[in-house]
């Protein structure tokens, strides 16, 4: 059977967004929403808030495989994941919410603000 699919522009730019994501949250492990966000908006034309939204739909899996790989190599650190994953659940929830109660410049300048002041503090620590 013959697949029928065509990949156009756009869905080239989404494959080339999911793998800029997934290649820096596998890296860095975590990130890939920083480089997914403005590539969903500004290449892919999504609207900011469902660009956010894509983003955490595409990164949940992406985490998950990075996450079983880190395990798999020994390197992911047991004794302090419910803590932080139960209270990354309960933000995330509450950031759900929130969204849908933001507008969308003032989301996006959040976004940046909070990009900038990771780097600083990234730098800062180096």
């Amino acid at each position: 059977m013959k697949c029928r699919c065509k990949l156009g522009k756009k869905d080239f730019l989404f494959l080339i967004a999911g793998l800029a994501a997934g290649a820096a949250n596998g890296f860095f492990g975590g990130g890939g929403g920083s480089i997914l966000v403005p590539m969903l908006t500004k290449k892919c034309g999504l609207e900011p808030k469902t660009a956010f939204a894509t983003s955490v739909a595409v990164i949940a899996p992406v985490c998950a495989v990075s996450a079983a790989v880190y395990a798999f190599r020994g390197e992911l650190e047991g004794a302090n994941l419910l803590p932080y994953a139960l209270g990354g659940l309960l933000g995330g929830a509450a950031g759900g919410v929130l969204l849908k109660k933001v507008n969308s410049k003032a989301l996006t300048v959040l976004f940046g603000a909070l990009m900038v002041l990771s780097g600083v503090r990234i730098l800062w620590v180096a």
